[in-house]
């Protein structure tokens, strides 16, 4: 078996930031959880985490509690644990870049402004990290932190349950083929 993927969702605890956007990162993790048939995720590391299997592959599901600006303290002490490299690490956040609905996987790159992937290159020591990029569109006016932090609008909510099926596909192509081979499929469809 090859060594375990720590997945990460980013996001923002509590039921105040439960459908936002920039919670989408959770959204995925726990449409993977269930696909999986993974244990409840419990109180670890900070976060809420699961062991589950995909593709005769361990995968670790992690959402951390610290709040986005944080995300990466509670990464650092699974990747601590697990004894996982930074390389076997992928993250699911959201992405103003790309239009909602718009799905890219990543090798490494810069933060673009997003604080939980700023904690994470802080805290884990660097941006080799693979990124599930979730398009969430940017906001016509207003500041972007409150876009992020507001709900999805009602006709992106009609069409979240399969842009989240199709984010978990995506995580599923990197457990099965690796990073470099899933990143040219399914950037591509």
């Amino acid at each position: 078996m090859d060594a375990p993927l720590l997945i990460v969702g980013l996001g923002n605890p509590g039921p105040k930031y439960a459908n936002n956007r920039h919670t989408v990162g959770f959204m995925v993790v726990d449409a993977l959880a269930e696909r999986w048939g993974a244990p409840a995720l419990r109180d670890k590391f900070q976060g809420m985490f699961a062991k589950a299997s995909f593709a005769r592959r361990e995968a670790l599901l992690l959402k951390p509690m610290t709040f986005m600006n944080l995300s990466g303290d509670s990464v650092q002490r699974a990747m601590r644990f697990f004894k996982v490299p930074l390389t076997n690490v992928l993250v699911i956040h959201d992405e103003m870049d790309l239009p909602f609905g718009q799905l890219r996987l990543k090798l490494g790159g810069g933060t673009a402004g997003h604080n939980g992937l700023k904690s994470m290159i802080q805290c884990c020591g660097g941006n080799d990290f693979v990124r599930l990029r979730f398009g969430i569109d940017r906001p016509r006016s207003g500041r972007p932190e409150g876009y992020v932090l507001s709900d999805f609008a009602a006709v992106e909510r009609a069409e979240l349950p399969d842009v989240i099926d199709r984010a978990a596909v995506g995580v599923e192509d990197v457990l099965r083929d690796g990073a470099a081979l899933a990143m040219n499929r399914f950037n591509r469809r």
